[in-house]
């Protein structure tokens, strides 16, 4: 038997939705995943880190933590990978790796696990819930890590929004973006900052486009911080904004960005921008709306 295993790409914080907010994208990391005598992982794409030892991927991490937390251990297996979604490139490439491994573990051993307990697990290993949520649900979603450990998400899938990525040939890892940061923020600037992530939540729910992409370039939590870490990124913010876009943000950590576009009207953008920017893959990606989809092959009939 062999489980194919598709997990979606995700974009996340849209500006002042710092931690919370995620948006499934069209990009993927595929499994192919069948029971073995050792833990092996045979990369079938670049975008895949070269880990020589199958225990210390992240993958083979997650399914063995998820297997453990649920009382079992997991039998080793042959876990063929693809994947279209760039390394530290701010589009959860570790999120989707990660929730790659819960599924794993989840179909492996039977577990019947629900969107909710899926996330739980990523979470404990990812640290918030933003990339996660969003390659578990697809779509649209909110997500916060409560108190009592609990995590709250809401999902939606009706946003017919249209995005296009600048992806750079140059990656920056979450660490160092997370240094970036300020340790505290004044009472005033973060009711400032989360009365705009307020707006740009009601924005993109009411498909209000062309506010949500004004609250986009209106956060104070990170990318005040981060935008000089990632060259041309103002050039860029402007350069789309002239060329059309709503808006246009660091996706997730960067130092890829993100402009909100109107739809229909991606490739015309693209053009206006095309020779400005070589060092970035300019691409329309839309958002993905399943999640996690799983399929099993029954390798006997294959025969």
């Amino acid at each position: 038997m062999v489980w194919c295993i598709s997990i979606p790409a995700s974009t996340a914080n849209l500006g002042p939705g710092f931690d919370s907010i995620g948006i499934a994208l069209d990009k993927y990391l595929e499994l192919e995943v069948e029971l073995a005598s050792d833990w092996k992982i045979i990369n079938l794409s670049s975008n895949l880190p070269d880990v020589p030892n199958p225990l210390d991927h992240l993958i083979v991490q997650a399914a063995e933590k998820t297997a453990e937390l649920h009382g079992f251990s997991l039998p080793p297996c042959l876990v063929r990978v693809k994947s279209q979604i760039p390394l530290a490139r701010g589009m959860g490439s570790s999120a989707s790796a990660i929730v790659a491994g819960v599924e794993l573990a989840n179909q492996i051993m039977e577990l019947q696990l629900t969107d909710q307990d899926k996330l739980k697990v990523a979470t404990l290993m990812e640290g918030h819930p933003d990339n996660a949520a969003a390659s578990i649900y697809g779509g649209f979603t909110i997500s916060s890590n409560a108190e009592n450990g609990e995590i709250n998400v809401f999902h939606a899938n009706h946003i017919e929004a249209s995005f296009v990525l600048f992806i750079p040939n140059f990656e920056l890892k979450t660490a160092k973006a997370r240094q970036a940061l300020p340790d505290t923020y004044t009472r005033r600037e973060a009711a400032q900052a989360s009365a705009t992530a307020n707006l740009l939540t009601a924005a993109f729910l009411s498909q209000q486009f062309e506010q949500a992409g004004a609250y986009m370039e209106q956060d104070l939590f990170h990318e005040p911080y981060r935008l000089d870490l990632i060259p041309q990124s103002k050039d860029i913010k402007i350069f789309a904004k002239n060329a059309g876009a709503y808006g246009t943000c660091i996706s997730g950590a960067g130092p890829t960005l993100l402009s909100l576009v109107e739809k229909g009207t991606e490739e015309e953008f693209i053009c206006k921008l095309k020779g400005h920017f070589t060092d970035f893959d300019i691409v329309a990606i839309p958002m993905n709306r399943t999640g996690i989809v799983v399929t099993i092959k029954d390798t006997e009939s294959a025969h």
